[in-house]
């Protein structure tokens, strides 16, 4: 416990020192310090060129609020924030589980969501994750299965445990964002949901699925090799890895299995300590508003899945996104009961896959 503790101070003296926090350029910047104040972004450092052009700068254009930004890891911007509770940051965009997480130990102002008109235009499951974490999701992603259709076919979720993937297949390691999808949809072949039996079944379904297992990967790039190596026919993938595998390996195929997915939502927050509230409810509307979600939707943009209904896409820029069909048959994870139940997972994973 001791060292857990020495290892999370010293994350955080290090995070301090290395994540920046950089004003965001925008043609309104004379205007909005007297016009709209200040709001400071806290968000993922993946595709920030496309952040700024299509979220940060048209909202500081719009609203007169001058914007600056922290990049970075959504986990360990969690932990910054969780151990400089007086930071500058006032919005936080962070993975569902960190979502869950903050909200828990109280990081987060409680939302007025009479103050977001957007807010309306979510689905109802998607109003009440942002009801019970004070975190209002953006965009959505799922798990799917992608293989080579040279060697395999695949039609189902059940196929994985076939025999004729021994040592073919690579899934998404219990750490990882999809790591408890993993695990439910292993309770899904059981027959008995995690939520019931905290994982017993799903872990003895797992046993069965081992032979077939060649990696467990922390990395879906780590993929892309393994797939033109021929190690691997096979892998679990969340959709946001798949047009990046798709482009070095043209041939590999994407499913999603008609029996359902798992759904995985980046949420934005506003931290307790904020003094900035009016920009913040601000920039959680314009986050999910229509134009937005429709611009970032882009593949050229943020390739974001939209969660504002009254988004459309066209077949093409839906592709390998949690939209549509796809949409409806994504089943939410319980991370308030995965996070508890982490510690125990971890262990028991690492038995079954190392052994």
């Amino acid at each position: 416990m001791n060292l857990k503790k020495v290892g999370l101070l010293a994350a955080s003296f290090l995070l301090i020192g290395s994540v920046a926090i950089s004003a965001t350029a925008c043609s309104s910047s004379s205007s909005s310090k007297s016009n709209g104040g200040t709001l400071t972004v806290s968000t993922f450092g993946l595709s920030t060129k496309q952040m700024r052009n299509d979220v940060l700068n048209p909202f500081s254009k719009e609203s007169g609020v001058t914007v600056k930004t922290q990049f970075g890891d959504s986990s360990t911007r969690l932990t910054q924030i969780e151990h400089n509770s007086n930071s500058n940051i006032d919005v936080i965009e962070l993975a569902q589980n960190n979502a869950v997480t903050g909200n828990k130990k109280k990081l987060f102002k409680k939302l007025d969501f009479s103050k977001i008109s957007n807010f309306k235009y979510l689905t109802k499951s998607e109003q009440k994750l942002a009801r019970e974490t004070n975190a209002v999701p953006y965009t959505v992603n799922s798990i799917g299965i992608i293989y080579n259709p040279k060697k395999v076919k695949i039609n189902d979720w059940k196929d994985l445990w076939d025999n004729k993937l021994k040592e073919k297949l690579a899934i998404p390691d219990i750490t990882t964002t999809f790591g408890p999808a993993m695990l439910y949809l292993a309770g899904d072949y059981s027959g008995t949901s995690v939520t019931k039996d905290n994982g017993a079944s799903a872990f003895k379904a797992m046993e069965k699925l081992k032979p077939n297992i060649l990696k467990t990967y922390t990395q879906s790039s780590d993929l892309s090799n393994m797939f033109k190596s021929g190690e691997i026919d096979v892998a679990v993938v969340g959709d946001y890895a798949v047009s990046m595998l798709q482009a070095t390996n043209p041939d590999l195929k994407y499913t999603v299995p008609t029996s359902g997915t798992y759904a995985n939502y980046d949420n934005v927050a506003i931290l307790k300590n904020s003094k900035n509230s009016n920009a913040a409810y601000k920039y959680i509307n314009f986050r999910i508003s229509k134009a937005t979600q429709k611009k970032v939707a882009s593949s050229k943009s943020l390739n974001n899945a939209p969660v504002n209904t009254q988004v459309k896409l066209t077949s093409s820029e839906a592709k390998n996104k949690t939209y549509g069909s796809i949409a409806k048959r994504a089943k939410t994870i319980d991370f308030s009961f995965v996070n508890k139940e982490m510690p125990t997972w971890i262990s028991k994973w690492n038995k079954i896959m190392n052994h």
